[in-house]
């Protein structure tokens, strides 16, 4: 191969389409080694989204981490991101990236409003691709969250940050002009060019995730961030064609998803992220919740969305949530049985504490009699995709781990292969 005008000869494959020198791995990091003999669990097998392949079921979920440089990422990134497909990830997901300068939460946050904010995305992009697995971006707007420091400046629920470090709190937007808490600035309410404009942002950064290389896409409308304000009722106030009813409270992500369709290639799957439910039921008013996510789901397949990933919360102070190890789990569940009710092709993601092998197993197994499955939650299929978050950050290698618990026999980075873990390892 050719790096730099120099031409290597070396006893190892390159790896393919890159512009720097790696080995090839024979078989991606993750994926079922062709050794293997046993039945495999759902989890480790491929799945097909469009045109596009992974090597198993995991997901490394988008999580914000308030470290790039005017939206721009860093060689932090590079390595942080560079972790998890090396150790089996099929399909990791970069942060909530921002279509506009004030639709990021924090002044650290990534972004993809400008041309320049390519090339650091295509190293990374690189990268990934160089390991045999596959990479998206989450594009976001977080509304009236927007201008706020990084976690680890706030105490409580955060705090906004002021122009004295970068912040914008006086062209923080919403759909109406309720601040998300008394320590968040209070949002403009958006004009109807405003929003026109934003839906073009929206493309326009898509475009740019195109041109770096990325293989998919998702929206961000979960977590009390813009497109979530829009679809509650609580948060959204308005009188004209984008508040009130369902369908107009629905009509900015609708104009969002067919504005991103309609300028990335057909083959390249779309993804959406919703909080299925604001948990805001016990109050007796209207709110954002399961049914309407159901409703809405039946809508996207039409509109090209390939997977839902299905989280929730995060939109009132307010919220009251009966949280346990499937109680994000369970609503993917509910929806997906929902779609299959009514032959709707959408592929499913859970997210949410998903902390060991046993369940990650359990959410994506297919009874097909072939592999034993837990019993309480493993009888009906949860979900197609397990996107996992924390667990991540605590086991970058959670992939190998999880299949080595299964004792299912996947193949490791050809640089690691000495550090495999004996069988019956204790683990």
């Amino acid at each position: 191969m050719t790096v730099n005008g120099t031409t290597k000869v070396t006893a190892s494959t390159p790896a393919p389409g890159i512009p720097f020198y790696t080995p090839t791995q024979p078989t991606a990091p993750g994926a079922v080694s062709p050794k293997n003999t046993k039945p495999v669990p759902t989890l480790f097998t491929p799945l097909k989204l469009r045109s596009l392949t992974l090597n198993n079921r995991f997901a490394v979920a988008p999580m914000c981490t308030y470290s790039a440089d005017d939206g721009h990422l860093t060689d932090w990134h590079l390595v942080h991101y560079g972790a998890f497909p090396l150790r089996g990830a099929a399909l990791t997901i970069v942060e909530a990236t921002a279509v506009t300068p004030n639709g990021r939460i924090s002044p650290e946050d990534s972004g993809l409003w400008q041309d320049s904010q390519i090339p650091p995305l295509r190293r990374i992009v690189d990268y990934v691709h160089s390991q045999g697995q596959k990479i998206g971006i989450q594009l976001a707007h977080a509304g009236r969250k927007a201008s706020c420091l990084a976690p680890w400046h706030a105490s409580g629920h955060g705090r906004a940050a002021g122009k004295d470090v970068g912040g914008w709190p006086e062209n923080v937007w919403g759909p109406s002009a309720i601040p998300f808490m008394d320590v968040y600035p209070t949002p403009k309410e958006m004009t109807l060019e405003d929003i026109q404009g934003l839906v073009r942002s929206w493309a326009d950064a898509a475009r740019r995730a195109v041109e770096a290389g990325f293989d998919t896409i998702e929206i961000h409308g979960a977590h009390g961030y813009l497109i979530t304000e829009f679809l509650s009722p609580i948060s959204n106030k308005r009188t004209d064609q984008y508040g009130g009813s369902f369908e107009n409270r629905i009509r900015l992500l609708t104009e969002i998803i067919k504005a991103v369709r309609g300028v990335i290639p057909e083959t390249m799957p779309l993804l959406l992220r919703i909080s299925a439910t604001e948990w805001m039921e016990y109050a007796g008013g209207e709110s954002w919740d399961v049914p309407q996510s159901i409703k809405l789901a039946k809508l996207l397949p039409e509109l090209g969305v390939d997977l839902l990933d299905v989280s929730s919360g995060a939109n009132n102070v307010s919220q009251k949530i009966d949280i346990h190890p499937y109680y994000q789990v369970s609503i993917a569940g509910q929806i997906r049985e929902a779609l299959k009710a009514e032959g709707k092709e959408l592929l499913i993601g859970a997210v949410g504490m998903i902390t060991n092998a046993e369940m990650a197993r359990g959410i994506v197994q297919e009874n097909d009699g072939k592999v034993e499955i837990d019993e309480e939650h493993g009888q009906k299929t949860m979900a197609d995709m397990v996107l996992i978050a924390r667990q991540f950050l605590r086991e970058p290698e959670f992939v190998l781990r999880t299949a080595a618990k299964l004792d299912v026999d996947v193949a490791w980075p050809v640089q690691f292969a000495r550090a495999q873990w004996p069988k019956g390892a204790n683990l």
